[in-house]
């Protein structure tokens, strides 16, 4: 799993590429330990190149959700494929986040 972080002002970009599973998620909730730390402005988080996700990897993105909730801030997923709206619709997950 690659993560490329990138703030501009008030937005902060993610970009997940590959599998965000099991072995991958706590190398992936300690990159994004900075950015939940510092949640109060936008989180986008581009899926485009992210292939897979399970039941660890939603769990970082309701991490993410909560902690910018806390500190009044927004999350955005954005470029979902078709596998990972599949899970998202399953989990309810398209109910919780704004979708792009």
């Amino acid at each position: 799993m690659e993560i490329n972080i990138n703030k501009q002002g008030e937005e902060t970009l993610v970009e997940l590429i590959g599998r965000l599973d099991t072995p991958s998620s706590q190398e992936v909730s300690n990159a994004l330990a900075p950015v939940m730390e510092d949640a109060s402005g936008t989180i986008v988080l581009d899926c485009a190149q992210m292939t897979y996700i399970s039941s660890s990897g939603l769990r970082i993105f309701l991490a993410i959700r909560k902690a910018a909730a806390a500190k009044g801030g927004k999350v955005i997923v954005k470029n979902i494929g078709s596998d990972i709206r599949n899970v998202f619709m399953m989990t309810g997950f398209l109910n919780l986040f704004e979708i792009q």
